[in-house]
């Protein structure tokens, strides 16, 4: 199929009510409000296609640009694509989701988070933080360096509250993945997040919070779950 023809398929699907609700998160125009789990059953018929991903990303249209990450050949994308892919990412869905799992399940995800972690852009910083807290869910301990981890742990330590509103949310997500998928730095990670303390963003008015890193990986500790990997960063 082409890129026109996806986005004819997604315009039929589309919601208004969905629509608006993205909307009021942070997307905007072109967007048509199709429903996740449309998109999944896409993604199914589709399987993988890396060509179609990377011509529907260019659409700019949000649904579209959502789906590329799901049928995408994260094996293919190159550190030129992911560069293009982040600076296009203009809203959490696209920048703390979609580019995240699309570059930590490539073969550039380590390098593209650490250099978009020092961007001034607030929404490309946010894939750093996103990228490498998606990396640590999937990689084996064995092939992450943990000594990197800990000094990352420790720049939220000292700089989290002095970072832009979604810098902040997404450098509480890595507190939260680190000590839920990598067992070695799970106290670390828990001592870090209760230096830390409260972490105050701005949801822009929608019904969101933001996780309390202490209770989510306890409650993941309950379950006995703690360092058991996600079989993809796709969700």
């Amino acid at each position: 199929m082409s890129a026109t023809e996806i986005l004819d398929e997604l315009k039929s699907l589309g919601s208004e009510s969905i629509k608006k609700t993205l909307l009021r998160h942070g997307a905007r125009e072109p967007v048509f409000g199709v429903k996740v789990e449309h998109l999944k059953l896409i993604q199914k018929r589709i399987k993988m296609d890396h060509a179609l991903a990377l011509d529907l990303y260019k659409t700019g249209n949000s649904d579209a640009m959502y789906l590329a990450g799901l049928i995408a050949d994260d094996a293919k994308m190159t550190k030129k694509d992911l560069q293009t892919w982040v600076e296009a990412a203009y809203w959490p869905w696209l920048s703390e989701y979609t580019v995240p799992w699309v570059a930590s399940s490539g073969p550039h995800g380590r390098e593209m988070a650490l250099k978009w972690m020092e961007s001034k852009s607030e929404s490309i910083a946010s894939s750093g933080w996103a990228t490498y807290g998606s990396l640590v869910g999937i990689k084996d301990d064995a092939d992450l360096d943990l000594a990197e981890i800990k000094k990352l742990l420790e720049r939220v330590r000292t700089t989290i509250h002095d970072q832009p509103n979604r810098v902040r949310y997404c450098m509480n997500g890595f507190v939260i993945a680190v000590g839920c998928f990598v067992k070695a730095l799970t106290g670390i990670a828990v001592e870090t997040a209760k230096s830390v303390g409260t972490v105050s963003v701005d949801m822009g008015g929608t019904a969101c919070k933001v996780p309390c890193a202490p209770d989510y990986i306890k409650k993941v500790k309950d379950r006995g779950t703690i360092g058991k990997k996600r079989k993809s960063a796709k969700c």
